[in-house]
């Protein structure tokens, strides 16, 4: 009998909560899901691609006028110049990108160093080509990395590390010295660094995206996966892209080309038209910061201690007050008794933890929230 290719992965917890939520009629902070329309003008290109008879393959290294469009905006951005040729790729979603940047650097018994909590895809990623993941946990109260605790994983074996800022799920972002710390780490191995920074433009009180792109000698010896599904929710689009230099890139697009060839060529063309006029970085930054300020203020008088989100849509609750159950099922308790559906911490770790924390989605109209907030007041102390 073969082996199982994940033998040490759980099922994903985000389906059953999903079912849950459906089940209950729970309202649903849990899931990624916005309550916002992608832009009308996006939507109108989109259909006028699909009848124009722009429906045949792209190139699998996506269109070359997207690529363009998006070398020009990280230069912008970031004073960082990638060749839309050779250094960018269009993707079949963020997923996707990460799992081909792993499996196009990662060798079996290689490791690889993430840190939890941890994007659930990752340790998938890692596993499938037979290397082995190495957690670092993230520190409290804040979420931040200790690099000294990080320098002691290092080995020989250590051939790549994944960032993810803004992160997900806790809301936690890095610092211009956290880059600093990681560029002294990794001079003078061939360790590969893959930032996933698909919340990129959405990074709250003042504070500014840092990005691999800003620093040069990162730059050289990073992938950097990215996506502007968040912006403009069209996360159900499908598109993402990586970055990279050209001598990580052949090895990428050498492998993308067998799992997917083809990524949705009408909507490349209606996303490339409309981001050469259109820019809602600063937009999207104060609306979310808005709904996390709405939402927080509401959920004053609750037991639940807030860990402020620093970006993306994502923050994380302390419920250590309200019960001893373990996240899980309090999880389940919060969808069935009060009709609140969220994610539990320990659906992004790999061990089970004692951690009482929660994580929410608050890309959500206000009345939503408000409801949630409702509900979630009313938990009373069940310990």
């Amino acid at each position: 009998m073969s082996q199982p290719k994940f033998p040490n992965t759980k099922g994903s917890i985000f389906s059953a909560i999903n079912k849950l939520v459906t089940e209950t009629g729970a309202i649903d902070l849990s899931l990624g899901k916005t309550d916002f329309q992608c832009p009308e003008k996006l939507a109108e290109l989109a259909a006028t691609y699909i009848r124009s008879g722009y429906n045949n393959y792209a190139p699998h290294e996506g269109i070359r006028e997207l690529r363009e469009v998006i070398s020009s905006r990280v230069k912008s951005a970031y004073k960082h110049t990638y060749n839309p040729e050779t250094e960018i790729t269009i993707t079949a979603g963020p997923i996707q990108a990460i799992m081909t940047a792993i499996s196009s650097v990662v060798k079996d018994e290689d490791e690889v160093i993430l840190f939890e909590p941890a994007y659930e895809s990752y340790a998938p990623a890692i596993a499938s080509t037979g290397a082995r993941p190495v957690y670092v946990a993230l520190k409290q109260p804040n979420f931040h990395i200790d690099w000294e605790e990080v320098r002691k994983m290092v080995t020989s074996k250590t051939r790549m590390i994944i960032l993810n800022s803004p992160h997900n799920p806790t809301g936690s972002v890095l610092a211009e010295t956290d880059f600093v710390q990681l560029q002294k780490l990794i001079n003078g191995t061939n360790i590969v660094v893959l930032s996933d920074e698909v919340f990129e433009t959405i990074v709250f009180d003042n504070s500014t995206h840092q990005s691999i792109a800003k620093f040069d000698k990162l730059a050289e010896r990073s992938f950097i996966v990215s996506s502007f599904g968040p912006v403009f929710n069209i996360n159900g689009w499908g598109l993402a892209y990586i970055l990279g230099p050209e001598k990580l890139m052949n090895e990428f697009r050498r492998i993308q080309q067998f799992q997917i060839y083809n990524v949705n060529t009408p909507l490349q063309y209606a996303l490339s038209e409309y981001l050469l006029t259109e820019d809602s970085k600063k937009d999207i930054s104060e609306m979310y910061q808005g709904k996390r300020n709405y939402f927080n203020r509401l959920l004053g008088g609750s037991l639940f201690k807030i860990v402020p989100s620093q970006g993306s849509y994502f923050e994380v609750l302390d419920y250590s007050a309200i019960s001893d159950e373990s996240d899980t099922d309090f999880t389940y308790r919060l969808a069935t008794d009060y009709g609140v559906g969220v994610i539990p911490i320990s659906a992004f770790m790999h061990e089970k933890n004692k951690m009482k924390l929660i994580r929410i989605c608050f890309a959500k109209n206000n009345e939503t929230l408000e409801i949630a907030a409702e509900r979630l007041r009313s938990v009373p102390c069940l310990k």
